[in-house]
């Protein structure tokens, strides 16, 4: 240990020193600006718009839109806050290593294990969703459930610890398939709503009683659209004054159905996380970041707009993607099959990420020995597989969890994921506060990639996550949603007092390393592993 520290020069405390991250030593910086332009855009287009926008759509109606273009901009706050921190100090740790450095060990450890029980409760809700879309075909109905699920979990994860290289590649393909499926939705529903098409949709006549009107005039207006079984209306933007017009449920609807348009944007913090294994990452970074405020605003505002014009909100239902009911009610050939097969790949992208986000936090809160030892591990791939392998535990958990209770603990599942989603932006929000002051001190240098307005942007995002957290408490199963995430909270406050001895109190002073080699981004391989090699020693 001694010859080693004779033969290195520690690098000098300069405020504006490219920094690396020692958590980041062995990983294989395989990922190019293709893939992270596309992990960005696939991390921010999932399951939360693919499936669930039809069920929000059926509780709020037009005025969704609202939510998802007020959530999509705190999103991009926090995501630009964690562009910020990523490029002053690329760490596949993301916002668990930044928490560390500016929030010290509690912090990294109550934002690593929030961000763990979003992605391991979403990889629970992902199986069992491949699951499901995989019995819309009859060759598979004969399958049970948890046996697809398991196979879907099984392909996942052993490409996961493959390579980050089949990482890359498949969230490139999948993210790709979403996009293109998006904006053929959207041409068509341009073309529905400027030639004024009839669209005809199958509706169970009975189920028309679940829809919540304001008034009895609007409720008369909708049953005279239904005939034959079918609903049919013309599309165009009379659609938002029918029915009870563009806020049918009162404008109060859009703060409780924000937690599920929070769960929807899940995923666009992958874009810290994969930094670690990007080349030149600060060089692809701010276009990453920048670009995605547009993305928000195309697919996501731009999507559910035109759901609400080329179709009356009461057309939708919670258990059917709305693309399906879209193309459906367009007269599409194989319109049911085409979807699915999207859907199904959203699904899968989500299993994806979260195992690859997961495994690679884990392993950062493992060599602060926060989490099982096993989890620091990289195998001959230089992938973290313990750390995956835990998650994809969970997920076998969540197997068996699905197919015993009913089908309102999945939407329950989703809250408590969003819960998770919320307290780790919230997270990134204070540790870029932290960031902000240090830099004001001299500390540290900020880039000149910057979250504009701070730190009064972090304190609005803050306060708007907040609000949203406890707002999820009226919704419909809320209070059961609040009361599994507070047990989980109390299960991390055990958690720390069994793990806090033996957790390094020296880790940042081994854990920074000057990026001596190229301050646009390349990992100092040699400084990496020599932090790498002190860390390990000392706690031999």
């Amino acid at each position: 240990m001694a010859e080693s520290q004779s033969n290195y020069v520690e690098p000098s405390p300069k405020p504006n020193a490219a920094l690396a991250d020692k958590g980041d030593g062995g990983y294989d910086k395989a990922l190019h600006n293709r893939h992270m332009q596309m992990i960005a855009i696939g991390g921010s287009i999932g399951t939360g718009l693919f499936l669930g926008a039809g069920g929000r759509l059926a509780q709020g109606g037009p005025g969704l839109a609202i939510a998802y273009a007020v959530c999509g901009f705190f999103a991009f706050i926090m995501v630009r806050a964690l562009g910020e921190l990523a490029i002053y100090r690329p760490s596949s740790g993301a916002f668990v290593s930044y928490a560390r450095e500016f929030m010290g060990e509690k912090g990294a450890y109550a934002t690593g294990w929030l961000f763990f029980l979003d992605w391991a409760v979403t990889a629970m809700a992902d199986i069992t969703a491949v699951a499901l879309y995989m019995h819309y075909w009859p060759t598979f109905r004969g399958i049970p459930q948890w046996l697809l699920a398991l196979v879907a979990l099984a392909i996942v994860f052993a490409l996961n610890i493959m390579s980050v290289k089949f990482f890359g590649e498949m969230e490139f393909w999948f993210a790709l398939i979403k996009v293109v499926t998006i904006l053929s939705f959207m041409a068509l529903a341009i073309w529905a709503i400027v030639t004024e098409r009839v669209m005809s949709v199958p509706v169970n006549v009975g189920n028309m009683d679940s829809v919540q009107l304001a008034d009895r005039t609007s409720r008369i207006e909708l049953y005279s659209h239904v005939a034959n079984g079918h609903f049919e209306v013309t599309s165009g933007f009379h659609n938002w004054t029918s029915f009870g017009g563009f806020l049918p449920m009162g404008s109060f609807a859009i703060v409780t159905l924000s937690m599920g348009v929070i769960f929807a944007f899940g995923g666009t913090e992958m874009i810290g996380v994969a930094a670690g294994e990007a080349k030149n990452a600060r060089e692809i970074l701010p276009k990453a970041v920048n670009s995605m405020i547009g993305r928000i605003a195309f697919f996501y505002v731009g999507a559910v707009v035109l759901m609400t014009l080329v179709l009356p909100w009461t057309a939708y239902d919670k258990n059917q993607s709305p693309f399906v009911t879209f193309f459906t009610a367009l007269g599409v050939p194989h319109a049911g099959d085409i979807v699915q097969i999207v859907v199904l790949t959203a699904a899968l992208s989500s299993l994806n990420a979260g195992l690859y986000a997961t495994g690679r936090t884990l392993r950062s809160m493992a060599l602060a020995g926060e989490a099982p030892a096993v989890a620091a591990k990289l195998n001959r791939h230089q992938v973290p597989a313990g750390g995956i392998a835990i998650t994809a535990g969970l997920g076998i958990v969540g197997v068996i969890i699905n197919a015993a209770v009913p089908a309102s603990a999945f939407n329950i599942i989703m809250d408590v994921a969003a819960v998770g989603i919320a307290g780790t932006w919230i997270s990134v929000l204070i540790s870029h506060w932290i960031f902000v002051n240090r830099a004001k001190q001299g500390l540290v240098e900020r880039p000149s990639y910057r979250l504009r307005f701070a730190p009064w942007s972090n304190l609005i995002g803050i306060i708007f996550f907040a609000i949203v957290i406890l707002a999820m408490g009226m919704s419909d199963d809320g209070l059961i949603t609040l009361g599994i995430a507070l047990g989980c909270v109390l299960a991390m406050v055990i958690g720390w007092y069994a793990v806090r001895d033996r957790i390094d109190a020296d880790l940042m002073d081994n854990m920074l390393v000057e990026d001596i080699e190229d301050p646009l981004g390349a990992s100092a391989e040699a400084a990496v592993e020599f932090a790498l090699q002190q860390a390990e020693e000392g706690r031999a």
